[in-house]
């Protein structure tokens, strides 16, 4: 006969055994899932455009953020995080990125939105060289599983153009 430490050794295993299997079948479903998120960013205005005393271009401006991300909710998602940049090039470097905006979508009922809003962090260029520049807004999102590995993806949107004056 077993005793029962021995007994409840085997089942611990076997259920523990079991759960990291149905982990692994819901991580490995969501590689058959094939997102379609869509999102517009449009400026409404620049709200300033200054010059620091130190020299650095600052911006703020207004934004009208459209997206619907529930393509990206499968029943293996826990909540999404997703941020708006600003990209653009500059003598000294090939790519600068700026965090303008950010948020969190708890579920899928949240992933359809629109809003207004003026950027949440600074925009600032360390030098002056925003003037005219052209820039992309990017919408990133980072997928957070119940189980499983995190991904990102993003949309660029391009076309967008800094004032040629401070203001």
């Amino acid at each position: 006969m077993h005793s029962f430490g021995y007994r409840a050794n085997a089942l611990l295993t076997f259920a523990l055994t079991i759960l990291a299997l149905m982990c692994a079948i819901a991580s490995f479903s969501d590689n058959f899932n094939f997102p379609s998120p869509s999102a517009q960013i449009q400026i409404v205005k620049f709200n300033w455009f200054q010059k620091q005393v130190h020299g650095n271009d600052e911006v703020s401006l207004t934004m009208n953020i459209t997206a619907d991300l529930q393509s990206l909710f499968t029943w293996n998602t826990k909540q999404l995080f997703i941020f708006v940049a600003a990209e653009y090039e500059t003598p000294q470097n090939s790519l600068n990125q700026v965090s303008l905006w950010d948020a969190i979508i708890p579920a899928k009922e949240h992933a359809k939105f629109w809003i207004q809003t003026a950027n949440k962090y600074r925009f600032i260029d360390q030098g002056s060289n925003l003037r005219g520049k052209e820039f992309n807004l990017t919408l990133h999102w980072h997928v957070m599983p119940k189980t499983g590995k995190m991904f990102a993806d993003k949309l660029v949107m391009s076309g967008f153009r800094m004032p040629e004056e401070h203001r």
